[in-house]
């Protein structure tokens, strides 16, 4: 006769081998998937934001800031179907681009729009941009891969086309115009100054940014990862991969309709360059350099092309060159992107091992960010003296000014990329090493 074990559970095992979890504990209930959110980083952030101002105080700076957070949210948007639903879209500018001109139709109303405070029309913005995706998704979302693709190209082409053809809607070439301080005063804030305008921008990345993270949170964001990953398994427990896709593409069309109304509240204009193919190539651009694995990698991925777009715009005409090698280099070598390049090192913190890096890095990536500064001023001279009007001679690059028609400036830049990435390409063994031996457990510290 066999005694059965009260201490073994009916599946075979016992209480003492049972895993089980502290609901008390807001790791553990992030595992099982729950709605939690963590405040800490998003106080952070929020008090980030708050502060930048007084650090960056001139309007030029708050241009920037401004696009950067307009650009955060229509990453992130376009993330919710490149990273969580595994929905390459060729086209998704148009829903930025129709709720931006949405929001500037109402700021032309001035009997509505003097009735409604300005820190509520990104709403208007997004209802129209999810209205435009309940229609579109409808028949592009039956299938991912090659046709979503193909079918998201088609439809931005066709809105971008119709945008000179539609006046009424598109304003035509010259676009739509408006004012937003005709709004009705918030708190009695009428949004005259860039500052104001700034912080109404921060408060919707906020807000926004939050509800996208909860939205991947839940059920509809978990199973898009499943069907992104092996839709076929999906079907089979039940699951609509298409209706899935749909859910998602029309979440990502209304939080791109609020990045398009802060658009037009940020720049009050709207032309044909905010829905075509161009914009919506720079969205994925901006996604994948940041990391589409990441929630977080949209975010670093809108700041850091931000600013090549506009701080390097003014000290080169070939920011574009320098950010389409950028993302072919992470497209090569690191298609984590930079959020990627960040997550790698948390074994290594973990381990306690991350000071033996701090040598190798120096060794090799110095002479490596030598080595590349010496061959961006070779393709900078190259660029100044084929396309220099007759007796510009004199160019400055890095601070430094010289004649790119004698030889000694091509000499010293050539001998310092030659140095540089030979001594980077010397010491890259080492780095292997060491990053190898971070990785592993034990050893030293």
């Amino acid at each position: 006769m066999t005694v059965s074990d009260p201490r073994i559970d009916p599946k075979g095992a016992r209480e003492d081998e049972q895993i089980t979890t502290d609901p008390s504990k807001p790791v553990e209930r992030m595992r099982s998937g729950s709605m939690t959110l963590s405040l800490a980083p998003w106080v952070i952030a929020a008090v980030v934001l708050a502060f930048l101002p007084l650090v960056f105080t001139n309007n030029s700076a708050l241009t920037i800031m401004n696009q950067m957070s307009i650009t955060i949210v229509f990453a992130l948007a376009y993330n919710m179907l490149l990273g969580q639903g595994g929905m390459l879209s060729f086209g998704h500018a148009v829903y930025a681009g129709v709720g931006g001109f949405a929001a500037m139709h109402i700021m032309n109303m001035s009997d509505f729009f003097s009735t409604i405070p300005l820190v509520v029309l990104p709403v208007f913005a997004g209802l129209f941009g999810m209205g435009l995706a309940l229609i579109v998704g409808s028949f592009s979302t039956r299938s991912a891969g090659t046709v979503f693709a193909m079918i998201s190209l088609g439809v931005g082409e066709l809105i971008a086309a119709s945008s000179v053809i539609i006046v009424a809607f598109f304003g035509g070439e010259e676009g739509i115009s408006g004012d937003r301080t005709y709004a009705q005063p918030f708190f009695g804030v009428e949004f005259l100054q860039q500052i104001e305008v700034y912080y109404l921008t921060a408060a919707w990345v906020v807000i926004a940014a939050a509800l996208m993270y909860l939205w991947s949170r839940t059920p509809v964001g978990r199973m898009a990862n499943a069907v992104r990953d092996n839709p076929e398994r999906a079907e089979f427990l039940g699951y609509s991969a298409r209706w899935v896709r749909y859910y998602s593409f029309v979440a990502s069309g209304f939080f791109a309709g609020v990045s398009g109304g802060l658009f037009a509240i940020n720049y009050e204009i709207l032309t044909e360059e905010n829905l075509n193919t161009a914009s919506s190539g720079v969205i994925l651009l901006v996604t994948f350099l940041g990391g589409v694995g990441f929630f977080f990698g949209p975010i670093i991925g809108a700041i850091a092309f931000t600013l090549l777009q506009t701080v390097l715009s003014l000290s080169t005409e070939l920011w574009a060159f320098y950010a389409g090698v950028l993302f072919v280099a992470t497209v090569m070598f690191f298609p984590g992107g930079l959020a990627g390049l960040i997550m790698m090192h948390v074994p290594v913190f973990k381990l306690g091992k991350a000071g033996t890096l701090i040598k190798p890095y120096l060794y090799t990536l110095l002479p490596a960010a030598l080595g590349l500064a010496g061959l961006a001023a070779l393709v900078e001279m190259t660029f100044h003296y084929r396309h220099a009007i007759p007796g510009d001679n004199e160019m400055t690059v890095f601070w430094m000014t010289f004649d790119t028609h004698t030889l000694l400036p091509w000499l010293i830049a050539i001998a310092v990329t030659a140095i540089g990435l030979g001594i980077a390409k010397v010491t890259a063994s080492d780095l292997r090493d060491a990053w190898s031996a971070a990785n592993t457990a034990g050893g030293k510290s």
